[in-house]
């Protein structure tokens, strides 16, 4: 089976040793912080996570941009001309029209290259959870699926990566536009935790609210549980700056499920921008994701 390339981009969160375990690369969107732009590496070279979380917690704003169309086509082009297929998955349409970018590019060198093609597929989903879906991508890679096979399969399951966390306020997701039902959390009600998780078009949902953080984690953790339904493999956590957030929430869950994996990281500049420093996220595999947002 011919081998191939997997793309993911910078909404993907995989450090860098998770990227070479299994052998992922990604192709890097960019953010601007008082008119000065970078690369939005998810390996913070320009800032460290927490320098960059506490220029947010500072008030400044984190402005970003999608991969651009040279991007993909210099990305794309040199695995073709390597003689390798490439399959790139991407952030959710909802919160990123960089797959339609991808798309056009693919169309075009898929014309210009005729035994070696470019597969697109989009993630329904963002963070930990795209990185998960770019890990599976490489596991059916190993065992000898091609790009077309593995880009089938990654459609065929993506649903199935359930999200659920929840942020340290509201207003960075407002400015941004990235959650739906989210006009209820709007008051700044002293103490009030939305239970955000990614719905069946890829648009992070605000589905339920609670009162106070501990209660808020207890949330998390058994929508995770259930959602995973026995399937305790891998548990994903991804933090925005708040580490110690993210191992109680990792303590509360394991209280209801014993699994196997426990793999944690930062949340990347680019979702970060959107969330906000002190965001927690849970991601497992599992149960079929089948709720749709809405705006009541």
């Amino acid at each position: 089976m011919k081998d191939f390339v997997i793309f993911g981009d910078s909404t993907c969160d995989l450090n860098k040793d998770l990227r070479e375990k299994y052998n992922i690369d990604y192709i890097p969107m960019s953010f601007s912080i008082d008119d000065k732009e970078y690369t939005a590496s998810l390996d913070w070279e320009f800032h460290s996570a927490k320098e960059h979380y506490d220029l947010m917690r500072g008030g400044k704003r984190v402005f970003t941009a999608q991969v651009t169309k040279q991007g993909y086509y210099e990305s794309f082009k040199a695995a073709l001309q390597s003689g390798k297929d490439v399959l790139y998955i991407s952030c959710s349409s909802a919160l990123s029209a960089s797959i339609n970018t991808a798309i056009m590019v693919a169309d075009e060198l898929n014309k210009e290259f005729g035994d070696v093609k470019v597969y697109c597929v989009d993630s329904l989903i963002s963070s930990f959870g795209q990185g998960y879906l770019l890990m599976e991508a490489s596991k059916k890679r190993g065992e000898g699926l091609g790009a077309d096979e593995t880009a089938k399969y990654i459609e065929s399951i993506r649903l199935k990566v359930n999200q659920c966390g929840t942020v340290e306020s509201m207003e960075y997701l407002r400015r941004a536009g990235r959650v739906k039902a989210s006009k209820a959390f709007f008051g700044n009600l002293f103490g009030v935790k939305p239970i955000i998780i990614s719905d069946i078009k890829g648009q992070n949902y605000a589905y339920k609210k609670v009162k106070g953080t501990a209660n808020a984690r207890v949330a998390i953790a058994q929508h995770l549980v259930d959602a995973a339904n026995g399937n305790y493999d891998t548990l994903l956590i991804s933090h925005a700056d708040c580490e110690s957030d993210a191992m109680l929430l990792r303590d509360e869950i394991l209280k209801l499920a014993d699994f196997k994996e426990v793999i944690f990281g930062y949340i990347g500049p680019i979702v970060g921008a959107s969330v906000g420093p002190g965001t927690v996220i849970g991601f497992v595999f599992g149960n079929e994701v089948s709720i749709e947002g809405n705006e009541n």
